[in-house]
């Protein structure tokens, strides 16, 4: 049987890499290439990307509330008004990448330093269920897993536009 401080180092590797797939998906694509977008209302890689770096934002405030013993409901985002609302298909792919290890990095020494029991605590979030940090983490993870799909998915259909270089 793995024992908590087991699972936690394994979450703790798994966040610390989250990034590094999307980062080998994205290498050598023009910036043309990343800000490519099927349709005026779709995410372009660059999208997906700052999404993911604003998810992570939200995580970390998440986490930071229920260590705090906060009462009040853990905050949802309205993803699609926070990447059109800060203009993100404009930001470099480096500076979103660097913000993204910066807070991966940061959350990552928090977490270390967590009891079983912190890592046991739990808010309510804004669907009213009751989430614990064990499973946020993991269920990041597993967040920028499926946006990698997606940026796979746009990767295949740039690739098939003569006119994105």
């Amino acid at each position: 049987m793995v024992n908590a401080a087991t699972k936690a180092q394994t979450a703790i590797a798994a966040y610390v890499n989250a990034y590094e797939e999307i980062e080998r998906e994205i290498a050598g694509q023009t910036k043309e290439q990343l800000r490519w977008k099927a349709t005026p209302a779709s995410w372009s890689v660059t999208e997906v990307f700052a999404h993911l770096v604003d998810h992570s934002i939200v995580v970390s405030f998440r986490i930071r509330e229920i260590l705090a013993g906060s009462a009040v409901r853990l905050p949802a985002f309205d993803q699609d008004a926070w990447v059109t609302g800060q203009k993100s298909n404009e930001e470099d792919v480096a500076h979103i990448a660097a913000a993204a290890h910066s807070l991966v990095a940061y959350n990552a020494r928090l977490l270390a330093r967590l009891t079983d029991e912190e890592w046991a605590g739990a808010g309510v979030n804004a669907k009213g269920d009751k989430v614990a940090i064990a499973e946020i983490i993991p269920a990041f993870v597993a967040h920028v897993e499926r946006h990698l799909g997606q940026i796979r998915r746009i990767k295949e259909q740039a690739a098939d536009r003569k006119d994105v270089v």
